[in-house]
């Protein structure tokens, strides 16, 4: 059984920082990718942030590069994503994802298994 928990979110002032936890489970091997998405209130969900579990290989979003770093450490099981200097428009509910691949990722691939998501809302 493949499961995602996401967990770290909450109110923040703008400026300041988050991170953000997504623990895998149900996985035979590191083959596998993990990617955050953001759903904004009103919008549809959209990946800003991806890690290769195999090798480490990672792409961002424009709108988080230089503010947003995914991490992985695969004897945990668990992603994170350090989230700084966060302005009003990272509001939103924050997803992880997986898909069974393991040489490359993109923030615009098709993700197959989803978590529950947890709040972020950035607000002085």
């Amino acid at each position: 059984q493949l499961q995602l928990a996401e967990s770290g979110g909450g109110l923040v002032q703008p400026g300041g920082s988050l991170r953000l936890s997504c623990v895998a489970s149900g996985f035979s091997s590191d083959r596998y990718t993990i990617a955050w998405f953001h759903q904004a209130p009103g919008k549809e969900r959209e990946g800003i942030a991806c890690i290769v579990m195999t090798n480490d290989g990672t792409n961002y979003a424009n709108s988080v590069k230089g503010r947003f770093t995914i991490s992985r450490d695969n004897t945990k099981n668990t992603v994170y994503l350090q989230m700084n200097n966060l302005e009003h428009e990272d509001t939103g509910i924050y997803f992880c994802a997986t898909r069974i691949v393991f040489k490359r990722c993109e923030v615009l691939d098709i993700y197959n298994y989803w978590g529950q998501g947890t709040q972020i809302t950035v607000s002085s």
